[in-house]
């Protein structure tokens, strides 16, 4: 198990060093610089300004420099808000994020799985069409045309829920919640009625029912260990995904996460804001890869003989 944990965790250095390698170089493609605004800037203060930063260094000099400061955890300063660094930024606005995604997510799990278990259960019956019509809606429809409805809904036209802003109440959180949610539990609940389907049909399924057990021992001891497989292989870049910021959601509802802070880095071309949290991104979602990978491990001792094999 050990040798299976190294392996995954070396190949995710890698893919890690190529996306900040190549995040570096197409920020640095980019026509223009972080200092080029409306208004003419003179020369020698332009001159200056990439003097302090290092920016008038060979780009060899300046990647060296920007790696050793990423191997350090210092993901640099920002071009645009004097005093301010990506670090600061992160620790002020990935909470918030964290915290509306970790909520989206409870709700996509305590809903999908079980619509997805009882739709499997109840195949071609109402309760299956019903699941599945909700499914279809949840894949279909973007979460940037949910979040105006409930808003135009819920808040302008029913007056039950804030429009927007977080934090001050929990009635803030019902609509982005739910507008995260969505599309996770559509996925949620086709995964693993799909998945379900396949376990139930298996032979040891039919075992376990002749010795007795009720439906709900079977579902409990024999079919969510193995049904359960393809929704840990969509839940880590989900997590990653949604804890990092979902950016529509965020400036729909007027929320100060890190999805709305990416945007504004790109709105005032702030490049070192951008390159930080593009790499901050990549690497949360290969952490969590590489955690639905242990798990998988434990679930499935066979993964860990095919590590070992490679």
């Amino acid at each position: 198990m050990a040798r299976y944990i190294l392996q995954r965790f070396f190949s995710a250095l890698i893919a890690l060093w190529v996306l900040i390698t190549i995040t570096f170089i197409m920020m640095h493609a980019v026509p223009g610089g972080p200092f080029a605004t409306e208004k003419a800037v003179p020369e020698a203060i332009l001159r200056n300004l990439e003097q302090k930063y290092g920016l008038d260094q060979p780009l060899p000099k300046q990647y060296i420099r920007y790696l050793g400061n990423v191997i350090r955890l210092d993901l640099g300063p920002s071009y645009k808000f004097k005093g301010q660094t990506v670090n600061d930024f992160i620790r002020r606005e990935f909470p918030v994020s964290a915290e509306i995604g970790i909520l989206s997510i409870i709700l996509s799990l305590l809903v999908g799985i079980p619509a997805g278990v009882i739709s499997a259960f109840r195949q071609n019956k109402w309760q299956d069409n019903a699941a599945m019509f909700v499914a279809i809606i949840g894949v279909s429809v973007p979460s940037f045309i949910v979040a105006p409805l409930l808003m135009y809904v819920l808040a302008l036209k029913l007056h039950w829920l804030p429009a927007a802003m977080w934090g001050m109440t929990w009635k803030q959180a019902v609509m982005p919640v739910i507008s995260l949610a969505l599309l996770p539990l559509a996925t949620f609940a086709r995964l693993m009625r799909s998945s379900t389907l396949d376990v139930i049909s298996q032979d040891y399924i039919k075992t376990a029912r002749s010795k007795g057990l009720s439906e709900l021992q079977v579902v409990w001891r024999h079919v969510m260990k193995n049904a359960i497989m393809p929704v840990v292989t969509y839940l880590g870049p989900l997590i990653a995904g949604i804890l990092t910021g979902t950016f529509v959601i965020e400036q729909i509802f007027a929320i100060p996460g890190l999805g709305r802070e990416y945007v504004w880095s790109v709105t005032n071309r702030d490049y070192t804001v951008l390159l930080g949290l593009t790499i901050f991104y990549g690497a949360f979602l290969l952490m969590m890869n590489l955690l639905v990978d242990i798990v998988y491990g434990f679930l499935d001792p066979r993964i860990q003989l095919t590590g070992h094999k490679e």
